[in-house]
């Protein structure tokens, strides 16, 4: 069986319900397989720009990426005509900022898109590695949370002025 190698990129998007963070998750397969919005990097394309468009084409949202997640890698079968192939795939995730737009737009390819609680979302995902990358995204939106708790702190004026 011949092998060969693919590379996409996806993203974690969030927003801020009051002190929770809530995320996007998509479905596909009737609702069987619930994940983070990703696709194939195209030719000539970045992996920051495919995650951008996947998440913009999927969710129907635009968002900024404020880090990288992390990476997956897995192998799988799939077909190029009537042979049978192992692909080594790797997935480059980003913690995307949601900036606008509406989960209801998403395209065709998606059965549904939703925002979930983090933590609802780290159940509902159906592939391990998206698990852990929703997990890890999740310890990096604590730091930041703390990181503004801290500064707002800082900001504060002492005695009666």
């Amino acid at each position: 069986m011949r092998t060969r190698r693919e590379i996409s990129a996806g993203g974690v998007v969030y927003r801020w319900a009051g002190a929770r963070p809530e995320v996007i998750l998509i479905a596909r397969e009737k609702g069987n397989v619930w994940g983070v919005p990703k696709g194939l990097v195209e030719p000539g394309e970045r992996a920051r720009e495919t995650a951008l468009r996947e998440v913009r084409e999927e969710t129907g949202v635009r968002a900024e990426i404020v880090g990288k997640v992390g990476q997956v890698n897995y192998w799988y079968v799939g077909r190029e005509g009537e042979e049978p192939v192992r692909i080594f795939k790797t997935v480059h995730f980003y913690l995307m900022r949601y900036l606008e737009g509406d989960v209801r737009q998403h395209d065709w390819e998606v059965e549904d898109a939703r925002w979930f609680p983090l933590a609802e979302a780290i159940q509902r995902a159906t592939y391990k590695g998206e698990r852990e990358i929703l997990e890890k995204a999740g310890r990096m939106l604590a730091e930041e949370a703390r990181a503004s708790a801290r500064s707002k702190g800082r900001g504060r004026k002492s005695g009666g002025t």
